[in-house]
């Protein structure tokens, strides 16, 4: 079932909600974070690094963690232990977005072909 229909004059531009979860998801790497956190449930930093590649410097995950954390979306728990012990895991916020991108992954990928095509066509 889709909500009201939000009329144009009614639309806050400095406040959407839209606009700010896209613009979370925006980057690189926090999607791909949270579907593998979203498979796994919990895992350790550098769990989660291998999971995501070598493509990723520790910086990057770091400050992907923290937005996602920030958000909401995963939580963050250090343990007292010697060396420390930190898990990252997905919350039920995060939980409930993964469905969502999950779609829009399937989608990507179902029309990565004609997207393709479409950008050679437009360089020429």
């Amino acid at each position: 079932m889709m909500g009201k229909k939000i009329k144009k004059s009614e639309w806050d531009i400095t406040n959407c909600p839209v606009r700010t979860v896209l613009d979370r998801f925006g980057d690189k790497w926090s999607i791909l974070v949270l579907l593998i956190l979203g498979e796994k449930q919990k895992l350790r930093f550098n769990e989660i690094n291998k999971e995501v590649g070598s493509d990723i410097s520790q910086k990057m995950l770091t400050v992907t963690l923290r937005k996602l954390e920030a958000d909401g979306f995963i939580l963050r728990t250090i343990y007292p232990e010697i060396p420390p012990k930190v898990e990252y895991e997905i919350t039920d916020l995060g939980k409930s977005l993964v469905p969502h991108v999950d779609n829009l992954t399937k989608w990507a990928v179902s029309n990565m072909p004609a997207i393709k095509r479409s950008r050679e066509r437009f360089k020429k």
